[in-house]
């Protein structure tokens, strides 16, 4: 029998032997996943959420009441003019009224009562959205601020930056939480490889004893270290998958249209094989440095 054949075959033997250790290990791993996986979702969909909008990220230029025709006129032309601009529409102040009517209905009793229109008429500037663009149309909304005829200029892509800056703030946390998770659940792994091992010892000292390689001695038990990594793994994104599948059914269309997206997504294919790829290597391992006690 091949030594790859032997360690899986005794590996197995030792993972039924083990019984409720090994589910308790399965699940801690499984826990930690979770967590990893919970983070991976949340920023996987948050990250739509960014890309999506720098796509459409625009330069609001609010004018003031008194701002003659020829003022927004050449306002307007000045616009056109820049290189990271790719249009540029004119926004009246009966068309922000009706945008903000169709927006929020409940509201029209409170605009109605007002003695007059409060929103002011604006140039909307589409930017292009390629990243070389990013520093000129913040140069470009800094020029605006103060000039004849504006009164207030909304960038987009300033509080997009400072989402950018908390996902990815939120993602180094969750690392940090799943790595100590992982921790835990590397010494649980390890623990129980231990435990096979000392029930196998008399086993194992005689094959040192007859010269047996390392592969057959060491080999077990690195496999039964990769097989409860991995199962702990595939628990984990089953349960992500199954509670993914529960709030699309519930609150999925609530909260994609909530957040701006057309749908929750779940994993990728690169989170899906980080986890399952992480489970392996953690796996095998605490069993690796579980069997070096063997010599």
């Amino acid at each position: 029998m091949s030594a790859i054949g032997y360690a899986l075959q005794e590996a197995w033997v030792s993972l039924r032997r083990s019984g409720r250790s090994a589910l308790v290990s399965i699940g801690t791993i499984a826990i930690a996943f979770i967590a990893l996986g919970g983070f991976l979702l949340l920023s996987v969909n948050l990250q739509r959420v960014i890309d999506e909008s720098l796509r459409s990220a625009e330069l609001s230029v609010y004018l003031r009441e008194d701002a003659s025709e020829q003022t927004r006129a050449a306002l307007e032309a000045y616009l056109r003019e820049q290189a990271v601009v790719l249009g540029v529409d004119r926004v009246t102040k009966a068309d922000a009224l009706e945008r903000f009517l169709l927006d929020f209905p409940e509201l029209e009793d409170v605009t109605s009562s007002l003695p007059g229109n409060p929103f002011p008429a604006s140039l909307e500037v589409r930017l292009k959205a390629d990243a070389a663009s990013d520093g000129q149309a913040e140069a470009l909304a800094r020029t605006l601020v103060g000039r004849d005829g504006v009164a207030d200029v909304r960038y987009d892509r300033r509080w997009l930056a400072r989402l950018q800056a908390l996902v990815t703030g939120g993602r180094v946390v969750g690392g940090i939480v799943a790595g100590v998770l992982l921790l835990g659940a590397a010494f649980t792994v390890g623990a129980v490889v231990r435990l096979s091992l000392h029930a196998r010892r008399d086993e194992l000292e005689i094959m040192q004893l007859v010269g047996a390689p390392f592969a057959y001695i060491r080999g077990p038990a690195v496999v039964e270290g990769l097989l409860l990594g991995g199962a702990g793994a595939a628990l984990a994104l089953a349960a992500l998958l199954a509670l993914h599948a529960g709030v699309g059914r519930s609150l999925g269309a609530s909260l994609a249209s909530g957040i701006g997206v057309a749908a929750l997504q779940f994993l990728g294919a690169r989170e899906i094989g980080l986890m399952v790829g992480s489970g392996l290597g953690i796996g095998a391992l605490a069993g690796w440095l579980a069997a070096r006690a063997i010599g």
